[in-house]
């Protein structure tokens, strides 16, 4: 059985391990209570589900997901899929909020009573299959409403810390931007011709559009360290075709008259486009997300798409005489 030896000196007595942990709990709230008068900016530095990181649009989808409230983590799943996120070190419901299914001083959440539960220090005897533990009810928010009970593990109780979970968590502290799009020919710059192939790329110097990027997060004894690279781009050329290139493609220099007519060795519409008109050209970027960590790997795959940048194609006169 999990124990919290060294957080704190419990007494033999209930009654006098309550009265120490109401002083602990009530300094806790003093500290909440400061902790919301930080700048906005800092705030999710505090933790998961509070508000995104500057330029990080969704944030919250690589957050802990709330999971079944109280139930014990099911592990990280190898392909970084969703899991029910109940234990460890997560986020569960109750009453229609979100809280921690793990608490340093409070212990693990039970969603059957919406009470925290840890192991009372030292343990008194007690029956077989059962142990004394101090109880947090109303989901901890009610500081004075602690006391000692006997009984058998509760439901989510000693739940590791999930990997997967760290993963997203780590996710969220990192920003994947789009990618700014170039094509050539381009509407600002002079129109192209039905049949001419064309050239697109994006910028890759900034590590936020294709990476790699790395972040980790920390869960009791229980460390997962993420790897985000971007895997392909997709191109949609505005006419159903969709071309894939595996990188951020090769700019186009116009003062080059050797690339006039040629393709693009990298990311290119070969063919061209086939009738003239104005296009709208977009792409689609794929994030791999590589994490490691807590005895467990996978990925998480992530889009981003991009904004919009038009072509102009014209007709190839023939001028005859």
């Amino acid at each position: 059985m999990l124990t919290m030896a060294g957080k704190r000196a419990a007494a033999r007595t209930p009654g006098v391990s309550v009265a120490r942990r109401t002083l602990a709990g009530t300094g806790l709230a003093l500290l909440l209570v400061v902790g919301t008068t930080l700048p906005a900016a800092a705030a999710w530095r505090a933790g998961p589900g509070t508000s995104c990181p500057p330029d990080q649009p969704d944030c919250s989808v690589w957050d802990d997901k709330p999971g079944d409230p109280g139930g014990p983590g099911s592990g990280g799943d190898n392909d970084g899929g969703d899991d029910d996120g109940g234990g460890g070190g997560g986020v569960c419901r109750w009453d229609g909020r979100t809280i921690p299914c793990y608490d340093d001083l409070k212990g693990w959440f039970n969603s059957g009573d919406g009470c925290y539960y840890e192991l009372a220090e030292p343990q008194n005897e007690a029956p077989e299959g059962q142990h004394w533990y101090v109880q947090t009810c109303n989901d901890g928010t009610d500081v004075g409403n602690v006391t000692v009970v006997l009984r058998e593990a509760p439901p989510g109780f000693g739940a590791p810390p999930n990997p997967a979970e760290l993963a997203r968590r780590a996710l969220a502290k990192i920003t994947l931007k789009r990618a700014p799009l170039a094509v050539a020919p381009r509407k600002d710059n002079g129109p192209g011709l039905v049949g001419l192939p064309v050239w697109m790329w994006s910028d890759d110097k900034d590590p936020g559009h294709f990476g790699p990027l790395h972040a980790d997060a920390t869960d009791r004894d229980v460390t997962v360290e993420i790897t985000a690279k971007v895997s392909e781009i997709v191109w949609d050329m505005g006419n159903g075709d969709h071309v894939p290139c595996p990188g951020a493609g090769t700019p186009y220099v116009a003062t080059d008259k050797s690339l006039a007519g040629r393709t693009s060795p990298t990311c290119g519409y070969h063919k061209g486009y086939q009738k003239a008109g104005k296009y709208d050209v977009t792409a689609t970027t794929h994030w791999k997300v590589t994490w490691n960590g807590g005895g467990q790997s996978g990925e998480i795959l992530v889009t981003r798409n991009s904004g919009v940048v038009q072509i102009q194609i014209n007709e190839l006169q023939v001028v005859t005489r």
